[in-house]
């Protein structure tokens, strides 16, 4: 069965929450549309809501972030920070939080000799992980800089190295990334945040702590199949290496996902082929009207796919990402990306298009644009990455 690109588009004003008449009632749920929220910037995780949210607002953002912590952020695929749903964290950290956990200890330990540091990295890695976990006992939350001031376990520094990695920069501390290590293993968790919504000031806390009797992580098998089965759900059809991409594993894993959640076969109109969910390879009923939308950067729908073709101008590509895939703001019409957003000093928001665009959907960003700005209210984000378009880069 063909599954055509129209269609594929239309599935992201209902599934994704995006259309007015589908945004959601709550964080939880804007989040489950997308199956997880991506949280390397802080203020993603707000503004990735905001899009999909009828009446959004930044108190209840934090609410479900740091009080009723049905949102919950964790290192995970593609070893990226993200925000989930409380009720997936088992599958993830059975699956692709472990994946990173494993990767992330390897290096360190290496490093850790490489550098000088101890001529025993797994000894010193356990050393500050007995520290870490017992200063954090009792709900105590501390930042990075507080527990390497408290204990000298993480002391360690990096030197310069002929010849070096991205790590070979003099005088950067270790204890960051042993901290990286323990939140991947999901033993400690970043808790609140100890600045503005819009940075990223986390205090560490333990995972044991954070939440009530947190449940037992899944097999990797399953949990990877769980992980792949809401991928679908809301990203379906998509190839396999858009789960790849997305999972930031291999293809044997995504291959075995796949069989696990009796995945459905469809062509897609690149010629390749695509997988849905059993029973989910019929088009969605159509959204009503045109609609557009404007998300963050490194937002769940622009970071979706590796195959974008059908919802990314080629043209467009290179001036809203980078080298690695990762995407700056964008601006969204009927399913497609036609330019990004900036804001102007006193907050207020802009439209970039990076298209030519008909007078009615230059109207409905402008909409937009009007909802973003007040749901800021006079805030500025300050991005890690700017695209070229958000600099300013004209199409040639």
């Amino acid at each position: 069965m063909r599954f055509p690109d129209p269609a594929r588009r239309a599935r992201l004003a209902r599934r994704h929450a995006l259309h007015p008449d589908h945004r959601q009632d709550s964080p939880e749920a804007a989040a489950r549309a997308v199956v997880a929220l991506h949280a390397t910037e802080a203020a993603t995780v707000h503004l990735a809501v905001a899009a999909r949210m009828r009446d959004p607002a930044v108190p209840l953002v934090d609410v479900a972030l740091y009080d009723d912590r049905t949102l919950v952020k964790q290192l995970a695929m593609r070893r990226t920070l993200f925000a989930f749903p409380a009720e997936l964290l088992p599958a993830v950290w059975g699956s692709a939080s472990a994946r990173v956990a494993e990767q992330e200890l390897r290096r360190l330990t290496a490093d850790l000799l490489r550098h000088g540091v101890t001529d025993d990295g797994a000894a010193w890695i356990e050393r500050g992980r007995r520290a870490v976990l017992g200063r954090l006992a009792g709900g105590v939350s501390l930042g990075a800089r507080e527990l390497r001031d408290q204990l000298p376990e993480l002391a360690g520094r990096t030197r310069r190295i002929e010849g070096g990695t991205r790590w070979n920069l003099p005088d950067v501390p270790f204890a960051p990334r042993l901290l990286t290590v323990l939140g991947a293993e999901h033993s400690i968790v970043r808790g609140r945040n100890a600045g503005h919504w819009r940075l990223s000031r986390p205090t560490w806390t333990l995972m044991a702590d954070w939440l009530d009797d947190p449940p037992p992580a899944l097999a990797g098998a399953e949990g990877y199949a769980e992980l792949v089965r809401r991928w679908l759900r809301s990203f379906g059809p998509g190839t396999e290496a858009d789960l790849v991409w997305w999972l930031g594993a291999t293809k044997t894993t995504v291959r075995s996902a796949l069989e696990a959640v009796g995945a459905a076969r469809v062509t897609l109109d690149s010629g390749g082929t695509g997988w849905v969910l059993p029973g989910d390879d019929a088009a969605d009923d159509p959204p009503e009207g045109d609609w557009a939308a404007l998300l963050p950067v490194l937002d769940p729908t622009t970071m979706g796919w590796r195959q974008r073709d059908f919802y990314l101008p080629p043209a467009l590509a290179p001036l809203l990402f980078d080298s690695n895939g990762n995407a700056g703001t964008t601006a969204w019409v009927n399913g497609r990306i036609v330019g990004c957003w900036v804001q102007d000093d006193d907050g207020r928001v802009r439209v970039l298009p990076g298209v030519p665009l008909p007078p009615a959907h230059a109207d409905l960003l402008h909409r937009e644009a009007d909802r973003l700005t007040g749901f800021l209210d006079g805030v500025v984000i300050g991005n890690v990455y700017k695209s070229r378009l958000m600099q300013g880069t004209a199409l040639p």
